[in-house]
């Protein structure tokens, strides 16, 4: 059996259809589909079931799914054990960052995998928390910081750490820094026109939650994806937002800002490290969700 030909069944399986199998794998589809083609003629078996919507597996086809996965793990086991002979891990991993997190985490996370794994690479995508949930179950991510993850069959969620969210609006002009701004109610926040992200933003989705249980709707002024982009609107005058301290730690414009603590109750947002159910994590991914773990306490830790 060719390993580039169960390679590209692997993914046009997992993902669903040719045409993204041959993004990740940076192939054309037409080569993709003959690899697959010759595969099958091989096995004198249908693999896979070609509609208008993608390809999804035949019975046949999941059976050499499970095992073909298991397959291509030994090999990249087999790759890094190599490595390891020259005294280094040497395997690949992508990891998703949400767009909040993104800013805080990348430079720190990728050069100490670069001191601690030299011979390794690292990828760094960014996007919202239910597209990063997405790509992981697809097997375009290997790792992903997710907020307000649950455990399902084929997502594994490790809780790092609860993040505090706050209300931010504009400092007046001429305000001082100190003393900050005192707390407000959990309900007084219908009251703040917000610019704040779209659905399935994970942030939204909780905060309307939150004032859906309290028989409350949310008053929209702007609604933007994208951290920096929100929080130049507030800065201009467009409304309020409700972020982590961190986002507006993290910003060009920190004392542009005024931070409110949110109670009564408080809103706080869980942050977890995923990883496919479906995959084992090699030992490269490994090394990197303790670097993640080590990153995150460090850059996330109240002031």
């Amino acid at each position: 059996m060719d390993f580039r030909q169960l390679e590209a069944f692997v993914r046009v399986a997992e993902l669903g259809s040719f045409t993204r199998a041959a993004t990740v794998m940076h192939t054309s589809q037409p080569a993709l589909s003959r690899q697959v083609r010759l595969l099958e003629v091989q096995l004198r078996q249908n693999l896979l079931t070609r509609n208008g919507r993608g390809a999804v597996p035949t019975e046949a086809g999941k059976v050499l799914l499970a095992h073909g996965r298991g397959i291509l793990h030994q090999v990249e086991r087999a790759i890094e054990e190599i490595g390891r002979v020259r005294g280094s891990l040497a395997g690949h991993v992508t990891v998703g960052l949400p767009s909040s997190l993104a800013r805080v985490l990348t430079v720190p996370l990728t050069r100490t995998f670069k001191q601690e794994l030299p011979l390794a690479t690292i990828a760094v995508m960014e996007g919202l928390s239910t597209a990063l949930r997405e790509s992981l179950i697809a097997g375009r991510l290997d790792l992903a910081v997710l907020y307000n993850a649950q455990a399902a069959d084929d997502v594994e969620i490790a809780h790092l750490m609860d993040e505090e969210l706050v209300l931010v609006q504009r400092r007046p002009a001429g305000l001082a820094e100190d003393p900050p701004p005192g707390p407000i109610e959990l309900r007084a926040l219908a009251e703040f026109p917000l610019v704040i992200p779209s659905r399935p933003n994970a942030i939204r989705m909780q905060l309307e939650s939150e004032l859906v249980k309290l028989g409350l709707p949310m008053n929209i002024s702007l609604e933007i994806d994208g951290v920096s982009a929100i929080l130049d609107l507030v800065a201009d005058g467009a409304g309020s937002a409700v972020l982590s301290r961190q986002a507006v730690r993290s910003s060009v414009r920190p004392a542009a800002y005024t931070m409110r603590a949110i109670v009564s109750p408080p809103l706080r947002t869980h942050i977890g490290l995923a990883t496919s159910a479906l995959r084992p994590t090699t030992l490269t991914q490994q090394a990197t969700l303790q670097l993640l773990r080590r990153t995150i306490h460090q850059c996330l830790q109240p002031a």
